[in-house]
């Protein structure tokens, strides 16, 4: 199977989620008093996976 540029906007969006995913539970679960800048910054990797994903086909 070949990577081309839509298959890795793809794996790439599906990560950087995943890291999101990651910050906003470790907020919310291990570091309370942290939770608020680890869920913004969370936040702020769903939108840049947001845009890879908008990106897939169009560059």
């Amino acid at each position: 199977m070949a990577m081309n540029k839509n298959s890795i906007f793809g794996w790439a969006s599906f990560l950087i989620f995943l890291v999101g995913t990651a910050l906003i539970l470790l907020g919310v679960l291990k570091y309370i008093d942290y939770a608020i800048g680890f869920s913004v910054t969370g936040i702020g990797f769903f939108f840049i996976s947001w845009v890879f994903n908008a990106l897939k086909g169009r560059v």
